[in-house]
């Protein structure tokens, strides 16, 4: 049911400050006051339980793509009406067959084995990144949270070393508008831009692999068979746009997300220097304290009750990944920080068919960039000129 007294559309974005400095405290008081929150500014509604959002998420019949929610809806207006006259979406907003298909013809890539072979390759990239940062104080995100990302993910695509800020460039301006339902005229613009300059360049790229298959993804998804079928050149530049951005912004945050609650945590940062053997539950609990991804979603295809309320077909559930993620009645202490939390388990990837493609990568880049940083740098602290959290909207 709708309350007035409860935030509502805008508010309950980044691009409100209360909510960009702290969603967990709104969240909290959705989840207590109406766990089913209907947000009639945006028309949407919103869950913040863990359990709903799981339901949510693992409901193999719901609808992620956008086209098929009922007009005047959230995901209606502001992910469907996005897509170009006869536009297919990527796989993140793709339903079945679709979806079945073009994830069976790269998941191969992205498998625990198939990542851990990047590991190594990724430590050196850490450390070049590391020894370019001087003098006593340099910003976490543009020296390092975000070259490693882009680079680990540029030099499996096969994608040369001078293209690597530029790619940077191009996702972080398409991710700004594309998830942004209050979007400026600029943002726009510079998305359309890089939107542009990610086709032209990833089609020029497909061709020279044709002449010259590599080791590389582009050059896997050129040879990716699956019962006799391809994908098309303008789907390999769709999932390499999604590789290139979805993989850039939430890894770069998830790092930046996680030094900052070390930091934070004293205690928690000199545990993990004492024994490093904990990185791979830190950047777990990391995933669980501070969601790089703050909320996802998906499509009634069907009348349903969820938490009690009933919900129409074709309506929009936007699932609070963050807020569920700090739910009491699952995580004890939810808001404490403890990287020897047994129970790490979170929805930070989302959940059911669409649970991230990328998360093994995101896990190891995290693990070995973290790992890299406290090393080189035991007594890191913040700056006295602190911190701010960009205001794109769902990261």
């Amino acid at each position: 049911m709708a309350d007035t007294e409860l935030p509502q559309g805008i508010d309950l974005t980044p691009l409100n400050e209360e909510f960009r400095i702290d969603p967990y405290s709104i969240f909290a008081k959705l989840r207590n006051d109406a766990p089913v929150h209907e947000d009639t500014q945006l028309r949407r509604f919103i869950y913040t339980r863990h359990d709903d959002v799981k339901q949510i998420l693992r409901d193999a019949e719901m609808w992620s793509d956008p086209r098929k929610a009922n007009p005047g809806t959230f995901t209606r207006e502001f992910l469907g009406n996005s897509l170009a006259e006869g536009e297919e979406p990527s796989m993140l907003l793709m339903d079945e067959p679709g979806h079945r298909r073009l994830r069976s013809l790269v998941s191969n890539s992205f498998t625990p084995g198939a990542v851990e072979k990047w590991r190594e390759r990724t430590r050196s990239i850490v450390e070049k990144i590391l020894d370019g940062i001087q003098g006593a104080e340099f910003d976490l995100i543009a020296d390092f949270a975000g070259p490693v990302p882009t680079i680990v993910i540029a030099e499996m695509l096969g994608i040369e070393p001078g293209k690597h800020a530029a790619f940077k460039a191009w996702s972080d301006q398409a991710v700004a508008a594309s998830f942004n339902p209050f979007p400026t005229e600029e943002q726009i613009k510079q998305r359309d831009e890089a939107n542009h300059n990610l086709f032209t360049f990833f089609e020029a790229e497909i061709a020279a692999r044709r002449e010259n298959l590599g080791n590389d993804l582009l050059s896997d998804m050129i040879r990716a068979e699956l019962t006799g079928d391809k994908l098309t050149v303008q789907e390999m530049i769709t999932q390499a746009n999604l590789l290139l951005i979805a993989g850039n912004v939430t890894t770069t945050d998830l790092i930046g997300n996680g030094i900052k609650a070390l930091l934070d945590n004293p205690v928690e940062w000199r545990k993990l220097q004492q024994d490093p053997s904990l990185i791979a539950n830190a950047v777990e609990e990391m995933l669980r304290f501070d969601s790089p991804v703050v909320n996802s979603g998906r499509i009634a295809n069907r009348d349903i009750e969820i938490g009690g309320c009933p919900v129409k077909k074709g309506e929009s559930l936007n699932t609070a990944l963050a807020g569920a993620n700090h739910d009491p009645a699952v995580y004890p202490e939810p808001g404490k920080f403890n990287i020897s939390r047994e129970d790490t388990h979170h929805q930070s990837f989302g959940g059911g068919r669409h649970l991230c493609l990328g998360a093994h990568l995101a896990r190891m880049e995290a693990q070995e960039a973290i790992q890299g940083l406290m090393a080189r740098f035991p007594n890191l602290a913040l700056s006295p000129k602190g911190f701010e959290f960009h205001s794109i909207p769902s990261f």
